[in-house]
Formats: C-alpha cells, sequence, structure tokens
C-alpha cells in the first residue's frame, strides 16, 4: 500500500519526516504508535479512499524511514500537528496507542479537527514508564528519577499528559476500539479515556489483540463509517493530494512542489 500512494519527504522541525499520500477528498491522518510506522495503519487507506476521503500517514522521527534517534510523547504531539497543517490540515484523525496520547496532547494544544478514531489508546505515560520499568528490571527509584528525568527536560509535568486529566475539555467526536485482552495497553486505559472524552463510544473487541485490531474489519468498517457521517461535501483535497491523483493519471499538477 505504501508503494501506491504518493512519497514526500517533509522537513518538519529539524527532521526528515517520510509522508505518504492517497486519494482525493477531506483529509484523514493515520498516525501510528509508540515504535511503530506508518505502514501499520495502511489497511484504512482503500476503506478511507472508497468513501471519498483523502489519506496521510507518516512515520514519527526516530521511527521507520524518518530521521532522528529518540522521541518523546510532547515531541510526537508536536509532530502531528505539524505533519497535520503541512499537508492541509486533517479532517479527521485515526491513531493507535502511543501515537492515540500523542494526538490527543496535540488537540489540547490547538489543533482542530472535526473527528478522531483511537485504537488502543493509552491513559496515563508514568502508567507506560511504570510497564517499561517492570519489564527491564528498574527499581522504583530508578523510574522515577527518570519520570523527573523527562519532566526537567520538557518543563510539564507528566501526570498534565493523562488523557483523563484533560479530555473533559475536548469536544471533537471520538470513537475508541480496544481489544480486552490488550497486552500492551490494557483495555482499562481505554475505559477510562471513553469516560473521561465528552460523548466518546468505546468499542470492545475480542481476540485481535494490539496489532491485529489494525486490520479487522469489524474495526475497520464501524471507524469508517463514523468518519464519513461527519464528512463535509465541498472540502478541497489541496494540491499536495490532488498531485497523487494526477501522478496516477499520468499528469503533472501545476503548482505542487514535492521534498
Amino acid at each position: 500500500m505504501l508503494a501506491r500512494g504518493q512519497p514526500r519527504v517533509l522537513r518538519v522541525e529539524g527532521e526528515d519526516v517520510a509522508v505518504w499520500s492517497w486519494g482525493e477528498g477531506p483529509r484523514v491522518l493515520l498516525v501510528h504508535g509508540w515504535s511503530g510506522y506508518g505502514g501499520q495503519l495502511t489497511a484504512f487507506v482503500q476503506p478511507l479512499v472508497d468513501a471519498g476521503f483523502s489519506v496521510v500517514t507518516y512515520d514519527a522521527p526516530g521511527h521507520g524511514a524518518s530521521s532522528g534517534r529518540t522521541s518523546s510523547l510532547p515531541e510526537l504531539a508536536g509532530m502531528v500537528a505539524a505533519v497535520g497543517q503541512a499537508t492541509g490540515g486533517p479532517y479527521a484523525v485515526v491513531a493507535h496507542s502511543f501515537g492515540a496520547a500523542a494526538t490527543a496532547v496535540a488537540l489540547r494544544d490547538g489543533m482542530k479537527v472535526e473527528r478522531a478514531v483511537f485504537i488502543a489508546p493509552p491513559a496515563d505515560p508514568l502508567a507506560g514508564i511504570r510497564a517499561f520499568a517492570d519489564t527491564v528490571g528498574l527499581s522504583e527509584a530508578q523510574w522515577r528519577r527518570m519520570a523527573a528525568r523527562i519532566e526537567e527536560r520538557f518543563d510539564m509535568r507528566l501526570a498534565d499528559l493523562a488523557l483523563p486529566v484533560f479530555a473533559p475539555g475536548l469536544d471533537v467526536p471520538l470513537r475508541i476500539f480496544h481489544d480486552v485482552g490488550d497486552r500492551e495497553v490494557s483495555l482499562e486505559a481505554g475505559e477510562a479515556v471513553a469516560r473521561a472524552w465528552p460523548g466518546a463510544q468505546l468499542t470492545r473487541t475480542q481476540g485481535l489483540g494490539h496489532f491485529r485490531i489494525l486490520y479487522a474489519p469489524e474495526v475497520l468498517t464501524p471507524a469508517v463509517d463514523f468518519l464519513a457521517e461527519g464528512r463535509p461535501s465541498n472540502a478541497w483535497p489541496g494540491p499536495e493530494l490532488l498531485a497523487s491523483a494526477a501522478s496516477a493519471r499520468g499528469m503533472t499538477p501545476r503548482g505542487v512542489h514535492g521534498g
């Protein structure tokens, strides 16, 4: 699916960010999770294009084909907003795992979308740090020092990045999908986000885990239907995505410049 998209490299916040786009219509931005890559969400591409959307995905810095060696939740949140703006402004976002947390922070900080779909969203970055500490055998004193260094580096409190803390102030219609057997991000996290986010609807799946859920028809179909419910009928797809359609027809659109 990536090979069928229009590839670009955007210079965003000092990094070379690999971006792919497909189709014409209101844009849907696909956001991958921690240690993931944009191709993980490409099962959404064809259903979204068939429904009249254009689609953009990317590899975050330190991931996939993009430059960089490190990242963090604040940096990923800034990248969601920056890539969204650089590709014309998304109508909606589909975000997986840590990418959902980054998207929520971007929305808190002013990014505008009409609808969002979160798949297996985490609720609390401190819980993620504790899980990492348990995995590699860090003591409580060690992971607390690590958390303190992160807070010092970014001049913020990790507690302020917990979705249930700020979600009540967000008014974006949200659909959440979370598997009951997810071993990476527990269902309790998705439930906490759903309770805190005004009007959010949570769908629990069975047997899909943290990654198969990205390809399951029982997730893809209702997610695309949800996004299509509020789709504007007169949205112009924008030059970067018109370029994809024009290229497929063997044309060179005027005024379009790739990175």
